[in-house]
């Protein structure tokens, strides 16, 4: 990272930010071209979390192939400042790589919606229409790498 004040290499920041966000960015290649969705998702484990539907776009590419890079930020603002050039942007993001594959099985399938549900403030254990889970793909990225980056005005304005 050419910033190096900037990077966050502490593994337990990343976790944090990985488990506050709630929104994946997920890059995929179609035919040599980038291809770029977002995605409510739950983190754990150095995994990722994404429900689907059984096909579309997405479900073909990744079949095609599974490696993708994500990015997720968990807090950002925008800080004013007295003249344009003043005016700056508070964060702090994930970016990283890692290979998809379909969960199979009701259980597999049950526990990662469970993951993705409390992602988003919902209790643990909430009950699943089974029909609706057989019935939907649920993607796991397992993370291979990642590096994490904050604004350089990040600990002045936390503190």
């Amino acid at each position: 990272m050419r910033k190096a004040n900037q990077e966050i290499t502490d593994p337990k920041t990343l976790k944090t930010i990985l488990q506050q966000a709630t929104v994946v960015r997920l890059a995929m290649i179609d035919n040599g071209l980038p291809y770029l969705l977002p995605f409510n998702f739950g983190y754990s484990e150095n995994c990722i979390y994404i429900h689907s539907a059984p096909a579309g776009k997405k479900i073909e590419v990744l079949r095609q192939n599974p490696v993708v890079c994500f990015e997720v930020e968990d807090e950002t603002a925008t800080v004013e400042g007295d003249i344009a050039c003043r005016w700056s942007q508070m964060y702090r993001s994930v970016i990283g790589y890692g290979k998809v594959e379909i969960v199979n099985g009701f259980d597999e399938k049950k526990q990662a919606l469970d993951i993705i549900m409390q992602q988003h403030g919902a209790p643990a254990n909430m009950k699943f229409d089974p029909k609706e889970v057989e019935f939907i793909v649920v993607l796991k990225l397992t993370i291979e790498s990642m590096t994490g980056k904050q604004s350089s005005n990040w600990n002045r304005l936390k503190s």
